[in-house]
């Protein structure tokens, strides 16, 4: 009776606890999709072709590059680390796949996958130095930016890469499935990627543990746990959603730009804080970062349509950056 009676109240208070975070998780979401939901009507309002169908399906075509980014992006962030290489990253997938496709002459559905897998591969790197090398997350994925983008220009001789002899791979992401519909593949795509992304996140034990490590580290790995197995595992399957975004990238623009990733990063990661999830870690879920996703695309998009000019837009999404992050800063504080 002495050792289970005083952990009753532990036990109790820690369900609170429990009870009481997954609220404010619930909450942050619903601030999130209220924030979108009026965003979108104020450019409504403020310009009568921000609700056509074609600038409906421009918007959710950004949002998947965006979006595909920041769902391997919510899965490194939970565990406590940054990937900063992820744009420049997306720009050396997309890189190579047109290395893969046009200078090697692949079958599209090969080249596609390599190019996924290269993806993979930066992520792989990207987990060894963290995990096995011990680099801080930030410099390991800041250094990796700078290698990506100089091979991206290597690679590509600075010029872009023309998809003009595979047209079926343009289609790619620009082409409809859905007969009578213009509904774009790559926001299909990234629909379905974001629900198996979900899936992964709640029911598997790449998310347990993606959830463990980011709580407290020391303690997971003494539970018996490989750490560092498993952020190898982490990174790499984000690198996986930078290799394929890259794909959808250069498929949705008919080339691979070789210096069009920078920038990228911030958006993603922006998105990833918006939708709730916490830089200092433990804490996330892929529907706000998909409700992330789509603020930044309907913002970025909205500036355009009003004709603000590229240095305002520029200004109003780093102060969405700053909002975001210092958002996450309160709610650490009342956690």
């Amino acid at each position: 009776m002495t050792t289970t009676a005083p952990q009753q109240p532990a036990t109790k208070d820690a369900a609170t606890s429990a009870v009481r975070a997954r609220l404010r998780g619930q909450i942050q979401q619903l601030l999130a999709f209220a924030s979108l939901i009026a965003i979108v009507v104020f450019f409504s309002i403020a310009n009568d072709r921000f609700l056509t169908w074609a600038n409906v399906t421009g918007i959710l075509l950004a949002a998947t590059v965006v979006g595909l980014l920041a769902l391997g992006t919510t899965f490194v962030i939970i565990t406590g680390g940054i990937d900063l290489s992820i744009g420049t990253g997306m720009t050396l997938s997309a890189v190579m796949t047109g290395v893969f496709l046009t200078y090697l002459g692949m079958p599209l559905w090969l080249g596609v996958i390599l190019a996924i897998l290269f993806g993979g591969l930066l992520g792989l790197i990207n987990g060894v130095n963290v995990a096995v090398l011990k680099i801080p997350p930030f410099i390991a994925t800041l250094a990796m930016m700078l290698v990506a983008a100089g091979l991206s220009l290597v690679i590509s001789g600075t010029a872009p890469i023309y998809f003009k002899e595979t047209p079926d791979f343009v289609r790619l992401a620009t082409g409809s499935l859905i007969p009578g519909i213009r509904f774009p593949n790559g926001v299909l795509i990234f629909i379905i990627v974001a629900i198996v992304a979900g899936v992964i996140l709640k029911k598997t034990l790449l998310g347990r543990y993606t959830f463990s490590i980011g709580s407290n580290e020391e303690a997971t790995e003494l539970s018996g746990v490989n750490v560092t197995k498993w952020k190898i595992a982490i990174y790499t399957f984000a690198g996986l959603f930078t290799g394929l975004a890259g794909v959808l990238l250069a498929s949705r623009l008919s080339s691979a730009q070789p210096a069009l990733g920078m920038g990228y990063e911030l958006e993603a990661i922006a998105a990833v804080v918006i939708g709730g999830t916490s830089l200092q870690g433990g804490k996330g879920s892929i529907v706000g970062t998909v409700i992330g996703a789509l603020i930044m695309a309907v913002l970025t998009n909205g500036l355009r349509i009003m004709s603000i000019p590229q240095e305002w837009q520029s200004v109003a999404v780093g102060a969405v950056i700053l909002i975001a992050v210092y958002l996450d800063i309160l709610r650490r504080k009342n956690a």
